[in-house]
Formats: C-alpha cells, structure tokens, sequence
C-alpha cells in the first residue's frame, strides 16, 4: 500500500461531512461525493459554520481555514471517486455498503483502502461480499466527527496487519485516537452505549419519568448530554437503525429490543436537528 494523499468520502451526511472536514483540515486532499446535490451545498454550508465556530473558540486560524477549503471538493459524479482511501458514511443497510464497494473497487482496483464508518453491522460481512475482502476495514468516528477523539479501527476476518497498521497511521495522522477492536454488532462504544438509550427510551415508555427529567438527572450526574439530547444530535433515525441492527445480529436479545416511542418518531420524519424537530423542537 502506498503512502495515503487522497481521500473520498461517500456520503455528505453529517458523519461524511465530518470526516472530510477534518481530513482536509489535516492537509489530505479530499472529495466529498453525494448523489443529492442539494445535500453537498448543505454539507458546505455546514463546513463553513464549523470552521467559522473553530475560528472563534481559537482551534484553528483563518489559514487553516482557508488551507483546508482548498484541500475539500464536492463533486455528485461517481465517476471522480479515483483515492488511496475512500471512507463511506452511507445509510446503516449492509447490501447499500457492499454494492457501493464494489462499484468503487471496480473503479480503483485493490490498491486503495475501503473503510468503513459503520456504527454497528460486523465488517466481515461487508468485506465478505466484495472483490478485495483483503482491502476493507472499520474506521469508526463518532459524532460530530470534527470534535471527538476517539475512533474505533475494526478488523474483519480478512484483513492482514499492513492494512490495520496503515489505517492506524492515518487516524493517527488526523489528530484521533485510534482504538483496535475486534469485529463484532456494535463494536465497544455502541455496544455499550445502546443500553444508555434504550433504558432511557423504557423510562419514558413506562411513564417513570418524562424526557427532559430524564436528560436532567443524566447531565447532573456528569454527562454533557442526556440520551434524548444525544439522539436528536446524532439523528433519531440513524440511532434507531443501530438499534434495529443490533437487535438482529444478537439474535433478538431483548435488551437491545428498539423502542416503539423511537420508531413512531422515525417513521413521522422527526429525526431530531436535521429535521428541526425529534425529541425537541430546533429553529432551522
């Protein structure tokens, strides 16, 4: 594998929009690729905004702005996708994931990395189905990508140790802590951090407690946001799928059963900030 200069995100969404911003920010050269060209105008928008708040706060300069805008490309053509490394941070559905590598290693050949950013179905069955299973890795960032540290590298099955040692260099190299874990349904920090969910989700059900006594009691114990806060930034209906997904692949153990109060949310489109509306109410 050759030293890594280029990078495609797929997916403008607000993890894809993330990611590519902290890989220009880190000097890689990066093409943000969606098929909604509306989506791509937002994922700028949004980019902008974030650099601007960075600005203000001192994390970054205004060159380190402008440095990393001219390292960042849109493009809604497939055909542009040509890296070293592509990240997809496409919707939770494992034959979405493995017909876009495909599609994309039909392009590239196995001289490139396919990683990952699933939150939840086990690498080994993505890589499974594609041409270079020896090619496909997890990179799991979690959101919002441009500020937290930690990523999970997920080895599937195929994997050799240059790729897992590359893929660590390069989490490296954008200022994350990279964490090495083994393939399984949610990983560490999902696996975990699902039952913060839907226990919250079973006391609101149970008429325990409503939702923002919930989110008030969570954040004076420490944490910076309550479970309701949390899903409607990271997404109702992304956070949902996890759910759904994991409760699949351990076989339906009820403790990771989705809640019938996320899902009614999910299907009226409420989907937390993205929407201006989930849990909470947001001005646009």
């Amino acid at each position: 594998m050759s030293k890594i200069n280029n990078i495609a995100v797929v997916g403008a969404g607000t993890m894809g929009l993330g990611i590519a911003q902290v890989c220009a920010l880190s000097g890689y050269v990066v093409k943000l690729f969606d098929l909604n060209e509306k989506s791509l105008q937002t994922a700028e928008q949004k980019i902008n905004v974030n650099l601007n708040k960075g600005i203000e706060k001192g994390k970054i300069s205004k060159q380190q702005k402008s440095e990393g805008l001219k390292n960042l490309n849109f493009t809604h053509n497939f055909n542009d996708l040509k890296a070293d490394l592509f990240i997809e941070a496409v919707v939770e559905k494992l034959e979405v994931k493995i017909q876009l590598f495909n599609q994309l290693m039909e392009n590239n050949g196995d001289t490139a990395i396919y990683a990952s950013n699933t939150s939840s179905i086990p690498l080994s069955q993505i890589a499974g189905k594609c041409k270079f299973p020896e090619k496909v890795i997890g990179i799991h960032f979690f959101n919002p990508a441009h500020i937290m540290k930690l990523v999970e590298i997920i080895k599937p099955a195929q994997a050799d140790k240059a790729l897992i040692r590359n893929t660590k260099s390069f989490v490296k190299s954008i200022g994350k802590v990279p964490i090495l874990v083994q393939d399984s349904p949610g990983f560490v920090v999902n696996r975990v951090a699902r039952h913060f969910y839907v226990e919250s989700l079973k006391v609101l059900e149970d008429g325990v407690a409503d939702l923002t006594t919930i989110d008030a009691l969570i954040k004076n114990m420490g944490f910076k946001m309550g479970p309701f806060e949390l899903m409607d930034l990271i997404g109702v209906e992304a956070n949902y799928n996890v759910t759904k997904t994991m409760f699949e692949q351990f076989n339906f153990d009820a403790k990771f059963r989705p809640s019938r109060i996320q899902k009614a949310k999910v299907d009226a489109g409420l989907w937390g900030r993205k929407t201006g509306k989930g849990f909470y109410e947001y001005d646009k």
